[in-house]
C-alpha cells in the first residue's frame, strides 16, 4: 500500500499516544466515535496508521489555549512527543489540495493540542510521479541563462513600487550591460496601476531581446504575475509571447491549486516566492517547517524555491537557511524523478555573505540575489556584480575573500563599504 508519512512535533495534556491515533483517525476513516458504515474491513484498507510516538518531556504550561480543554477542566502538564502517521495515498488520489488537507488541515484545531507542528513529509516515489515536475529545474535554467559551473548571480528590481515601465526598462538595461544573470520584480510589485504588467513586460523584454543580440546571452527575468489563476494565465502569456522565459508567484496568496494552474498552462520556469511563510514556521510549536512546506508546492512543479540568506535581514538562522537549501537540492522521493529545484538566496547578500552560502548549499547550484549587494555597490552595479564574480573566483582557487581582495578591487570595495554595515 502506498502511503505518504508525515512527521509532527505535538503538545497535549493526554497520553500522547492516544493523541496520536485520534490524529490518524480525524484524518482518514475514524471520528471520535465510531459511525455507521465504518467497518473493520474499510478501516484496514483506509486508516492512517501511527508509526511511532517518541516523548520530548513535558512542560507545565501549554503553548496554546483551548476551549474543549477548559471545559473539560484539564490542566497539565503537557506532553511534548514526535509523532509519525502514515496516510494511505488511495485516500487522497493526485489531489494535492487534499494531500494538504490530510497531513495538517483540522489537526491544528483538536481540542486535545496545545501545540502542533508538521516537520516533514515523506512522499513515495510512485506516488510522486502522478504530479507535476519543474519544466526548467536546475539544468533547463542554466541553459536558458547560459551559466554553468558557477552560481546564477541576480537581483531584485528596487525601487520595490512606483517606477514607471520606462524606468524599469532603463534599469533592467543597466544591469543587463553590467552582467547580472537573473533579474527579479519584488513581491510587492505584481500588477500596479503605475506599472501595469501589459506594459511592463514588453518595455523590459524588448531590452532583454536587446542584450540577448548584442551577447548571445538571454537575462532571466522572473516577472510577478502574481494574481488570481485566470489573470496569472494571461500574464504568463504574455511573457512567453514577448520571449520571456519565467515567472513569479507568491506561493502563500496563491495556493497549492493556483500554482498547479499555473504550472499546467506554462512551460517557463516558476520562480516560488514564499513570503509570509513565516507565519507558518517562527513559532516553535505551531505551523509548519520548510520540508513539509516545500514539498507540497515541488508537487505543484516549481523550479526555483527562496531560502532566505545567511546572515541577511530576515529572523532565519544559518542552520535553517542550510537545511531549506539542501532539501531543494535533493530529489523529494527515493528512487523517485529528478525534481530538484534550485534554491534562490536572498536578503541582505553581498560578496560578503556567499562563503557561507556555497558551503550551506555544497556547491555552485543556486541562485545568489544581491539588491543592495549589486545597486548599492559604492562604484556602480557593473563592479556589484564583478564583487561576486571576483569573490567566486577567489573562493575556488581556496583563497580568503580578504587575501583576494588585495587584486579584485570590485571585491576590495564591497568588502569596505558593506563589511562596515
Amino acid at each position: 500500500m502506498s502511503r505518504v508519512t508525515a512527521e509532527y512535533l505535538l503538545e497535549t495534556p493526554f497520553p500522547p499516544d492516544d493523541v496520536a491515533a485520534t490524529m490518524a483517525g480525524e484524518q482518514s476513516s475514524g471520528t471520535f466515535v465510531r459511525v455507521a458504515g465504518e467497518t473493520d474491513e474499510l478501516r484496514a484498507r483506509s486508516s492512517a496508521e501511527v508509526l511511532s510516538v517518541d516523548s520530548l518531556g513535558e512542560s507545565g504550561e501549554p503553548t496554546l489555549a483551548s476551549a474543549y480543554l477548559e471545559r473539560k477542566q484539564i490542566g497539565g502538564p503537557y506532553h511534548l512527543a514526535r509523532v509519525r502517521i502514515a496516510y494511505p495515498t488511495g485516500n487522497i488520489g493526485k489531489n494535492l489540495a487534499t494531500l494538504a488537507s490530510t497531513v495538517s488541515g483540522n489537526l491544528y484545531d483538536l481540542g486535545e493540542v496545545t501545540g502542533l507542528k508538521l516537520i516533514s513529509l515523506d512522499i513515495p516515489a510512485e506516488y510522486r510521479r502522478r504530479y507535476a515536475l519543474p519544466t526548467q529545474g536546475i539544468e533547463g535554467s542554466r541553459k536558458m541563462m547560459g551559466v554553468m559551473g558557477r552560481p546564477v548571480f541576480g537581483t531584485i528590481i528596487k525601487p520595490n513600487v512606483g517606477m514607471r515601465p520606462a524606468e524599469i526598462a532603463a534599469l533592467v538595461d543597466q544591469l543587463c550591460a553590467a552582467g547580472v544573470d537573473f533579474i527579479k520584480d519584488d513581491e510587492v510589485c505584481a500588477n500596479p496601476d503605475i506599472a501595469p504588467i501589459a506594459e511592463r513586460v514588453p518595455a523590459v523584454m524588448a531590452v532583454i531581446r536587446k542584450w540577448q543580440e548584442k551577447t548571445g546571452r538571454q537575462v532571466m527575468m522572473a516577472f510577478n504575475i502574481t494574481d488570481e489563476t485566470d489573470a496569472m494565465r494571461r500574464h504568463a502569456d504574455l511573457v512567453a509571447t514577448e520571449g520571456g522565459s519565467c515567472v513569479m508567484a507568491s506561493l502563500n496568496w496563491c495556493g497549492l491549486s493556483g500554482i498547479e494552474a499555473l504550472r499546467a498552462h506554462t512551460p517557463l520556469a516558476i520562480h516560488a516566492h514564499r513570503n509570509g511563510f513565516g507565519a507558518m514556521s517562527r513559532h516553535p510549536r505551531l505551523g509548519m517547517e520548510f520540508q513539509a512546506y516545500h514539498a507540497l508546492y515541488r508537487l505543484a512543479g516549481i523550479d526555483h524555491m527562496h531560502v532566505h540568506g545567511i546572515g541577511g535581514k530576515f529572523v532565519d538562522s544559518a542552520e535553517e537557511v542550510t537545511e531549506a537549501a539542501r532539501a531543494c537540492l535533493a530529489p523529494l522521493s527515493e528512487n523517485g524523478p529528478d525534481d530538484r529545484v534550485m534554491p534562490a538566496f536572498s536578503s541582505g547578500q553581498w560578496a560578503g555573505t556567499l562563503p557561507r552560502t556555497l558551503e550551506a548549499a555544497q556547491g555552485p547550484d543556486l541562485m545568489f540575489m544581491c539588491g543592495g549587494g549589486i545597486l548599492a555597490h559604492p562604484q556602480g552595479p557593473e563592479a556589484g556584480i564583478a564583487s561576486l564574480r571576483e569573490a567566486y573566483e577567489a573562493l575556488t582557487a581556496g583563497e580568503t575573500l580578504e587575501a583576494a581582495s588585495a587584486t579584485r578591487p570590485a571585491l576590495a570595495a564591497a568588502l569596505d563599504f558593506f563589511g562596515s554595515r
